[in-house]
């Protein structure tokens, strides 16, 4: 009879890191992000109202968007009564990242994320998002991504609705300086990248030279919309981004060390 240190008991279980999690374990971890879309949405809906949208309209904009930088981009649009192209290449332009997330993620799903749940859960793919599920140690199923976006997407929801909704009660000037809010937040993203990259700096110098040269400058003004300044901007931005600096000084550093 073999000893009982060498007696082994065969786990049938399946461990956590081969399955594609649960629902319980994705609404926990997009828990942290929905409070975060909460405060952030708060300031669009502001912004959304003080732009001429009414509150229902800034909600649903949120409930089929999800993309602060998109919204805001399209409400600016909306506002200055641009035209449908425009807004279409802006949205394009602005979220074609979305598409590269979703084909890096479609690499980790596992075998219960068929063609119509992607096309479905799709939907609540963000930055925050895509960062938490790729970051898992295990493959992502469709019941962890839909626990993963339910709160992110509530959040985000909610958080319009509230700013909406008291934007057109708090004063004028309360209103102006919460709705800058959400500006503060697109620059506290890319001011610590931009402080260990010379291409996120560089892009962001001449993305914001040629937006302040399409408003201020009297011609340009009256000959180009506010979206296609944004997309005339943020193209030619990225091109310099990806022509001049062809290797990310960071990303160097990073394989140095």
């Amino acid at each position: 009879m073999a000893p009982e240190s060498d007696v082994k008991i065969q786990d049938t279980s399946v461990p956590a890191a081969k399955n594609g999690g649960t629902f319980h374990e994705g609404l926990k971890d997009g828990l942290a992000i929905g409070l975060g879309y909460l405060s952030v949405s708060f300031s669009f809906g502001i912004l959304a109202v003080s732009s001429g949208l009414s509150w229902w309209q800034a909600v649903l904009v949120s409930l089929t968007n999800i993309t602060s930088a998109g919204q805001v981009a399209g409400v600016g649009i909306m506002s200055a009564s641009g035209g449908l192209i425009e807004m279409m290449i802006s949205q394009i332009v602005i979220n074609l990242r979305y598409s590269l997330m979703a084909i890096s993620l479609s690499q980790k799903t596992d075998r219960s994320m068929n063609t119509v749940k992607r096309a479905l859960l799709a939907y609540g793919l963000t930055d925050e998002i895509f960062g938490v599920a790729v970051s898992k140690d295990h493959e992502v199923g469709s019941k962890y991504f839909f626990g993963l976006t339910v709160l992110p997407v509530t959040g985000w929801v909610t958080g319009t609705l509230l700013g909406a909704i008291l934007g057109g009660i708090f004063p004028e000037f309360l209103t102006n300086a919460l709705a800058v809010g959400i500006y503060g937040m697109f620059i506290s993203i890319v001011i610590p990248k931009a402080k260990h990259s010379r291409m996120v700096m560089a892009c962001s110098l001449i993305a914001c030279t040629i937006s302040c040269l399409l408003f201020y400058v009297p011609w340009l003004k009256s000959h180009i919309s506010s979206g296609f300044a944004v997309i005339i901007a943020a193209v030619i931005a990225a091109l310099v981004g990806v022509f001049c600096f062809p290797h990310d000084d960071e990303g160097e550093k990073e394989v140095a060390a």
